[in-house]
């Protein structure tokens, strides 16, 4: 895939996958990965702006599987910032998928 198309659409899916449970740096990684091939460095440069930014907060939590683990929180500007993305994300996949349309199936 399209490392622009992977760029533009990282920070909406890591913001999504915070909405309704808070996650560790490597679980969001393997969650976008499992749906999106990514490398596990495009993702903590992300995450250490979007804390500095306030969309989330963070906390360590221990873990039986060895150090204490990083978890981010969406905070409500977060929040706030992620219905702003999803509705720009489909505005924007609805322009898309009309100029695919028009232009490749149109008879």
């Amino acid at each position: 895939m399209n490392v622009q198309f992977k760029k533009g659409v990282l920070e909406l899916c890591v913001l999504a996958l915070l909405d309704k449970k808070d996650r560790y740096g490597y679980e969001l990684v393997q969650k976008i990965s499992d749906q999106i091939a990514i490398s596990e460095g495009s993702v903590y440069p992300l995450l250490r702006r979007l804390t500095k930014e306030e969309y989330f907060t963070t906390y360590l939590q221990e873990s039986s599987e060895g150090p204490s683990r990083k978890y981010y929180k969406l905070t409500d500007r977060g929040r706030e910032y992620l219905h702003e993305l999803i509705h720009e994300w489909q505005e924007f996949s609805n322009g898309v998928n009309q100029l695919i349309k028009e232009g490749v199936f149109n008879d």
